[in-house]
């Protein structure tokens, strides 16, 4: 069988339609199976897979014309962001293992450098330094952090050296599936989906294998629990929502409506999911086995 990747790169436009179809189209090399922009976000979120050297190779042709269509200078969105292609990862899908995987995500890394003089963090397994396993650390303070911190010990690239001018800098990485779920409630004040993150995650005591962001949508006037799920075995999306809802009416604010971020492995469904998670979009095509 065919040796299968799918890499899900996150680039910095959500709003702009035609530049985001710009980037995407650029993609020749692999099968984009999923696009997910959110314009309160500025980002967009894109799904696809092809073996090893065809992905890597879509991965390199998405970000070399996200940064010539896009400049992190103009960049404005309340998801934290390090530049105009904010990450690349790699999953191993199918025959891969995931230090093939990660291997490949280096290989990316030191040509986006080398071809396009974008400087590069590696996280997750194909991190070089243990305190960049997580991304959450990577990519701490956002932007405005790292352009002041980039030629700090602690902060400099692993690949290449300071900001490139328009596209900042990028994180590489290889990891499991994530998933990958906003919550929506109908409040504007951000400190409160601030506090139900903050609830809910691991590092603070809550679920585990969950990382959240309380995230304000002023297009919508609501706010949003912004939530991955890194290992759905431990905490499945029926006991995230469970514990969110909790919250939601500890607070007495009432969800509007949740979503799912990109595509999700058929072991985190479960029967009734959409009604049960107040989801605005449930399809076949949104399984990753549909397609295997």
């Amino acid at each position: 069988m065919t040796k299968l990747i799918e890499c899900v790169p996150n680039f910095s436009e959500g709003a702009d339609s035609g530049i985001i179809e710009e980037i995407v189209f650029a993609v020749r090399s692999a099968k984009v199976r999923d696009l997910h922009s959110d314009p309160d976000h500025n980002r967009s979120v894109v799904t696809m897979w092809g073996e090893p050297r065809a992905i890597k190779q879509a991965a390199f042709e998405l970000t070399e014309r996200a940064m010539q269509l896009l400049d992190i200078r103009d960049h404005a969105g309340v998801h934290p962001y390090i530049g105009v292609v904010d990450v690349i990862p790699f999953i191993p899908l199918r025959d891969c293992s995931m230090a093939e995987t990660a291997d490949l995500a280096r290989e990316l890394g030191n040509e986006l450098w080398e071809k396009l003089k974008l400087p590069v963090y590696f996280y997750g397994e194909a991190a070089i330094l243990k305190e960049r396993r997580d991304l959450p650390m990577v990519r701490k303070g956002g932007y405005g952090a790292l352009k002041q911190e980039i030629n700090t010990p602690a902060r400099c690239p692993d690949v290449g050296h300071g900001l490139n001018p328009s596209a900042g800098a990028v994180a590489v990485g290889a990891r499991e599936f994530l998933i990958a779920f906003n919550v929506n409630l109908k409040a504007r004040e951000r400190d409160l989906s601030q506090s139900i993150a903050k609830n809910i995650r691991e590092k603070n005591g809550g679920l585990p294998g969950v990382r959240a962001l309380g995230l304000e949508l002023p297009s919508r006037g609501l706010t949003q629990v912004s939530v991955n799920i890194v290992d759905h075995q431990k905490t499945s999306l029926k006991k995230l929502f469970d514990e969110i809802n909790k919250w939601a009416k500890e607070y007495e604010v009432e969800i509007e409506g949740s979503e799912l971020v990109g595509l999700i492995p058929a072991s985190a469904c479960f029967e009734g999911m959409k009604d049960y998670l107040r989801l605005n979009r449930l399809t076949e095509e949104m399984i990753i086995e549909h397609y295997l």
